[in-house]
């Protein structure tokens, strides 16, 4: 199935372009606010302010094609660096901020990163600390003059804060350097940039090993940018609420570049999720919009000072990042009144949004699928290791082609071809049904299928059913290793906060209401789970932990055809 729109006009657009735009068409409106900095910028300034760092860039010597790194949570020279790379034809390569020495070590040289841009702390972790432990060259050098042994491609490395250092630049030291560049120059390095060149390298998170680098383009992005603010009606009178992180496609392609786009207003409530600095942006901010995975949209209902926030201004918005409950989706709806919200599916290689629903879709559909495709690309079901279609009764792996679909991942020939065939079919490795009305439902991760005695069991099915149960605020599906059945279903269970319940009530409450394959053999109650920065709940750590805490490792350690 092809579906068919007409020609974006950020078709044949640049980064750069759109928001050169932007600033000429909205100059007064504002364009970047962040409420705990009292930061904020309108598009004319902003624009002003991209092009400053993107001098700078210049008198740093970053030529195009080169990779700049940004290591950090949400700040406001984030969505500088993101359109000042763009800018001069650099790549930005977008790092998780809670990695740690291991990982950044393996992105800094697999990336190939020549300049470095990272934050000073957060959580109790100094970055600089970890950076010095695997590049010790940086404490004892000049600024610009970094000779690394381990990383030879890395140059510079740039503090966005004002922290002072040996071997690093402040910002307000890297913004002076603009001096040395001339708008003329400028403007003759962003006339170089091709719609197709890769402007950000977003490493893929991934279960085991290390992560893969995906490569995404100009044109990959702003068509995904364009598209999904289509889909949530979005205007120049929109503010959206940001608390997911930058660095994820979520935070930076769904909402900075949208709204630039779009000329709307981002809003960032904190440099990571709070949900009380989330509400009160919104409140303050009056917030039209708002993001947010599911654990985020229940972290801002159960706030205990919930009731006390004004958001009658919300309107639209995105659930995404993982399955959406259905009774979570009509608790945002009925009690934050985010009446247009929508649920949005994807994957970073595809550069994210693959399908979506429309503000215009029945509750119904918003509640109970992920929507349908989005314009100008391909999709198809099939069946799981093949190529062959799946019967229309059972659930098929998604895959998609078309605008959306990445490069390919960055020295990584053979990860590329394990999921993006010759003729631009990426696999997702996510399971999906359609309706007959063309709308789609994601059943689960192919990996995350769980197979008891032969039965194929989609975690996702019991999640939304024990999301039934009245005392259940959350819940998290996974299967256990079993020497009889190969695989049980354990059931990761937190309470809402008044509320109380045993294994038994669990079992009882599933018994003779859903296949007996699929009742739970093994409850936890949880106050958390194990996430990510993005608030996706990492099940394969909740498999580790279940494995250790029912003893489980002989069961783990058995091989299986």
């Amino acid at each position: 199935m092809l579906a068919a729109d007409h020609t974006p006009w950020v078709e044949g657009k640049t980064f750069a372009q759109v928001l050169a735009r932007a600033a000429t068409e909205h100059p007064d409106s504002d364009a970047v606010i962040f409420p705990q900095l009292n930061y904020l910028r309108t598009y004319a300034p902003f624009h002003h302010d991209v092009r400053q760092a993107a001098r700078a860039l210049l008198a740093l010597d970053v030529q195009p094609g080169e990779h700049v790194g940004i290591w950090s949570t949400n700040w406001p020279e984030w969505v500088l660096l993101q359109f000042a790379t763009a800018y001069v034809g650099a790549t930005l390569v977008n790092i998780n901020p809670a990695y740690r020495a291991n990982e950044l070590e393996y992105v800094l040289g697999q990336a190939d990163i020549t300049t470095l841009f990272l934050t000073d702390q957060f959580k109790g972790a100094s970055y600089f600390e970890v950076l010095a432990s695997i590049c010790p060259e940086r404490t004892i050098a000049s600024p610009c003059s970094l000779a690394s042994r381990r990383f030879p491609r890395l140059r510079d490395v740039v503090s966005i804060k004002e922290t002072h250092g040996p071997g690093m630049l402040p910002w307000s030291a890297f913004i002076t350097k603009a001096s040395a560049s001339s708008d003329e120059e400028l403007d003759r390095r962003a006339a170089l940039v091709k719609p197709e060149d890769v402007v950000n390298i977003q490493y893929t998170s991934g279960t085991t090993g290390f992560p893969k680098g995906a490569m995404l383009t100009h044109r990959n992005l702003l068509y995904n940018a364009y598209h999904v603010g289509r889909r949530i009606a979005f205007t120049p009178q929109d503010r959206l609420c940001i608390p997911v992180p930058l660095y994820h496609c979520f935070g930076c392609v769904m909402g900075s570049l949208m709204c630039v786009v779009y000329g709307a207003a981002m809003v960032f409530p904190a440099e990571s999720f709070d949900p009380h600095a989330t509400l009160d942006a919104i409140q303050k901010e009056r917030c039209t919009g708002l993001y947010g995975v599911p654990t985020m949209f229940l972290a801002e209902l159960h706030h205990p000072r919930f009731g006390e926030f004004d958001l009658k201004g919300l309107r639209t918005g995105i659930m995404a990042g993982s399955p959406c409950p259905i009774e979570v989706m009509r608790a945002v709806v009925e009690l934050m009144g985010v009446s247009e919200i929508t649920i949005a599916y994807g994957l970073t290689e595809a550069s994210p949004v693959i399908t979506q629903t429309r503000t215009t879709d029945s509750l119904e559909h918003r509640v109970g699928t992920v929507g349908t495709v989005l314009p100008g690309l391909a999709v198809r079901l099939v069946k799981p290791g093949t190529l062959e279609p799946s019967p229309p009764t059972e659930p098929g792996e998604l895959m998609v082609r078309g605008h959306g679909v990445m490069k390919g991942y960055y020295k990584k020939p053979e990860e590329t071809a394990a999921v993006l065939t010759p003729d631009g079919w990426l696999h997702t490795g996510d399971l999906a049904m359609q309706t007959p009305d063309g709308y789609y439902r994601i059943t689960g991760r192919i990996k995350d299928m769980i197979v008891r005695g032969g039965e194929n069991i989609y975690p996702r099915e019991i999640e939304e059913f024990l999301h039934t149960h009245p005392a259940v605020a959350d819940v998290q599906v996974v299967g256990l290793p079993d020497p009889r059945y190969v695989e049980e279903v354990c059931a990761w269970i937190r309470l809402k906060s008044d509320e109380t319940a045993t294994d038994a009530d669990i079992r009882a409450y599933c018994r003779g209401r859903i296949a007996h394959y699929k009742v739970p053999r093994y409850v936890v109650f949880v106050e958390e789970y194990p996430t990510t920065v993005t608030g996706k709940v990492q099940k394969f750590k909740l498999r580790e932990m279940g494995i250790a805490h029912f003893g489980l490792q002989k069961a783990a350690a058995m091989e299986t055809a």
